[in-house]
C-alpha cells in the first residue's frame, strides 16, 4: 500500500490528513491528546476501526508527555476527552476501554509510570497490526461471495483510509480483485463530505483498481439497468440483532438492493458489534454541522440564511442485510445467534 492512515512516532501520532484528498496527501504530527481528540471531529480521520486506533495512540501520546506523578490522571483525561469525540462509532468506545482497562490494571499492580508508558505506545501499535490483520481476514472471507466479474457498489469510505489498513468493505473488494473476480467498482460520491468522490475513488486509482464514480442519486436506476451485481458497506456499529449503523444514505441503498434482488453486504470487524446495542433504535445518531451541507470545501453553495439537517449516519434493518462478514466469517440471519457465536469463537 502505497500510503498510510495514521502512524505512531515518538514525536506524535502521525495522521494523513483526509481533508486534503485527493488533491493533497498532507501529513500532520499531534502531539497530545487535545490535537488527537480534534484531529477526530474535524474529520483528518475517520472510519470507526481507524478512529478507535488513532484514539489508543492518543491515549499513548497524552502518557508520553505526562511527568511520572500525573500519568494516572493523564490516563483518566485523555480517555474522557477521546470518548467524546465521536458518538456512533463504537469502535472508539472499544478501543478507549481496552487502553483504560488494560493500563489501569498495570498501574494498580505497581507497574511504574515508565513502564506504562511504554505499554501505552506497545499496545496502540499492536491495535494497530491487529486491525490490518483483521481486515485481511474480512476480505478473504468476504471476496468469495461476489460472483466473477463482479460489478460492486460501495458507499462512502470503508477501506485503508478508514482503518488501520487494507479496510473493511475494500478489503472484500481488494481480495476479490486479487483473485481475479472484481470487474470493477462503483463508488457512490456520499454526499456531503464526499467520501466516495475525494477517498474511495483516490483509494482503489492508488491500487489500480478499476473504479468509476457515481452519484448517490444514480444508484437505483443503475440496479434497474442491471449494472450492479452486490453492494458492500462498511459499518459503524452493529446492534446485537444485526441493524447497522453506516454513513447516511446505507438505508436507501439497502431498501433499492431489496427491490432489485440484489445481495446487500456488511463488512465490519468485530469490535464494531455492540451487543449491548440490541438493536438499531438504541443506536445513538451523530449530528454534524449545517455547515458541511449548505458548503463544500468553504464555498456556499446554498442561499445565505438556508440551514440544512445533518444526520451522519443511518440505520439499516438487519432484514435487508444479506449477510455481515467478519474476522470470524460470514454471518447470515437470524443474526442475534449468528453475531454471538462469532464472539464465542
Amino acid at each position: 500500500m502505497s500510503f498510510f492512515t495514521m502512524r505512531w512516532s515518538d514525536d506524535g501520532v502521525l495522521l494523513l490528513d483526509q481533508r486534503a484528498l485527493p488533491d493533497q496527501a498532507p501529513v500532520l504530527c499531534l502531539r497530545n491528546a487535545e490535537e488527537v481528540a480534534r484531529a477526530i471531529e474535524d474529520m483528518v480521520v475517520r472510519g470507526a476501526p481507524a478512529i478507535g486506533v488513532t484514539a489508543a495512540m492518543g491515549v499513548a501520546i497524552e502518557l508520553a508527555n505526562a511527568n511520572d506523578a500525573d500519568v494516572p490522571a493523564a490516563l483518566e483525561r485523555a480517555v474522557k476527552r477521546l470518548a467524546a469525540t465521536r458518538p456512533t462509532a463504537v469502535n472508539l468506545t472499544w478501543a478507549l476501554e481496552r487502553v483504560q482497562s488494560e493500563l489501569s490494571q498495570a498501574l494498580r499492580a505497581g507497574t511504574s509510570p515508565s513502564q506504562v508508558r511504554e505499554q501505552a505506545k506497545q499496545l496502540a501499535q499492536q491495535m494497530h497490526d491487529e486491525d490490518v490483520q483483521v481486515c485481511q481476514a474480512i476480505g478473504d472471507a468476504g471476496g468469495p461471495l461476489l460472483p466473477d466479474a463482479a460489478r460492486v457498489l460501495t458507499h462512502c469510505n470503508a477501506g485503508a483510509l478508514a482503518t488501520a489498513g487494507y479496510g473493511t468493505a475494500l478489503g472484500v473488494i481488494r481480495s476479490a480483485a486479487r483473485d481475479g473476480r472484481l470487474k470493477h467498482v462503483l463508488a457512490s460520491e456520499t454526499r456531503p463530505f464526499l467520501q466516495g468522490a475525494r477517498l474511495t475513488a483516490w483509494e482503489l486509482q492508488q491500487d489500480a483498481i478499476p473504479v468509476q464514480l457515481v452519484t448517490d442519486s444514480m444508484c437505483g436506476a443503475l440496479m434497474r439497468q442491471g449494472e450492479i451485481d452486490a453492494v458492500v458497506v462498511g459499518a459503524d456499529r452493529i446492534a446485537a440483532n444485526g441493524d447497522v449503523a453506516n454513513k447516511i444514505g446505507t438505508y436507501s441503498l439497502a431498501v433499492l438492493a431489496e427491490r432489485h434482488g440484489i445481495p446487500f453486504y456488511v463488512a465490519a470487524p468485530l469490535s464494531t458489534v455492540d451487543l449491548r446495542t440490541p438493536n438499531g433504535d438504541s443506536i445513538p445518531i451523530e449530528q454534524r454541522s449545517s455547515d458541511e451541507v449548505v458548503k463544500l470545501r468553504g464555498q456556499r453553495i446554498a442561499p445565505e440564511g438556508v440551514q440544512a439537517r445533518h444526520p451522519a449516519f443511518d440505520v439499516t434493518p438487519a432484514e435487508l442485510i444479506t449477510a455481515i462478514i467478519t474476522e470470524k466469517g460470514v454471518a447470515r440471519a437470524p443474526f442475534e445467534q449468528a453475531l454471538a457465536a462469532q464472539f464465542e469463537r
